[in-house]
């Protein structure tokens, strides 16, 4: 026992079909968020004041993951906390909390990765903000693992289309590098020119830094997947048009 680090009986469990981790609950299913927390968001009153602002998103931010499009409906509720921004509650405010209670307590389950296994990620972006979801197929059809959404900010709003579809896809490489490195990814997006994007002549120094981030990484294949059947898609976007 040279770390001394003991283990008290009387307070361990075994053989259990599922355990309770951090807010979360794991099972061989896979991970979806604990039914205490889901009641906890339910019956969670209208912010008052930016400190309970702050408890709320901070809260929802801990399960963004189960989330599609969390940065797009949470974009109010982050502006209202800025500095020097009057805590002034609107109708879309209250439509935002309303989402986000609604994506928590409907989570769906995320599947645990399989380190053995392929991935896959489809990602797309929208003017506004880019969306990814990794998936993998464990002998049930794709499932997710995790979603994967960001506001766009500052210059990143200026981007070409096709700038803005290949940050989504370096994004989620980022995130879950993880999970990637060392297995073969297969990439969906709905931005036909991103498949050819290594092949072409004349590249920017952005577009030149990402595919050196990608190349020396991972091993991926990109994919054009029309915005239709892209699950991605929606993420994207906003969240009065999905």
């Amino acid at each position: 026992m040279r770390e001394r680090f003991y283990v008290k009986l009387s307070k361990s469990e075994f053989a259990l079909e599922k355990v309770q981790f951090l807010g979360h609950m794991v099972s061989a299913q896979g991970v979806h968020v604990d039914p205490k927390k889901i009641e906890a968001v339910r019956t969670w009153k209208t912010p008052e004041n930016v400190k309970e602002l702050q408890q709320f998103l901070g809260f929802a931010n801990y399960y963004n993951r189960f989330v599609p499009q969390y940065a797009k409906i949470a974009a109010p509720l982050t502006n209202l906390q800025k500095k020097n921004t009057p805590y002034k509650w609107k109708p879309k405010h209250q439509e935002a909390v309303e989402q986000l209670k609604q994506a928590l307590t409907s989570a769906p389950v995320l599947i645990l990765p399989d380190p053995e296994r392929d991935y896959v990620i489809e990602a797309d972006a929208s003017d506004q903000a880019v969306g990814a979801v990794l998936m993998q197929d464990q002998g049930n059809g794709l499932q997710p693992i995790a979603y994967l959404s960001k506001k766009l900010h500052g210059a990143e709003l200026n981007y070409p289309i096709h700038d803005k579809e290949a940050l989504a896809i370096v994004i989620a490489f980022k995130a879950w590098r993880c999970y990637l490195e060392g297995r073969r990814t297969t990439v969906y997006t709905d931005h036909c020119s991103l498949k050819y994007l290594k092949t072409q002549p004349n590249l920017s120094r952005r577009q030149v830094r990402w595919i050196d981030f990608l190349e020396t990484h991972f091993h991926y294949d990109i994919v054009y997947k029309p915005g239709h059947k892209n699950k991605a898609d929606a993420l994207s976007r906003p969240a009065h048009q999905s």
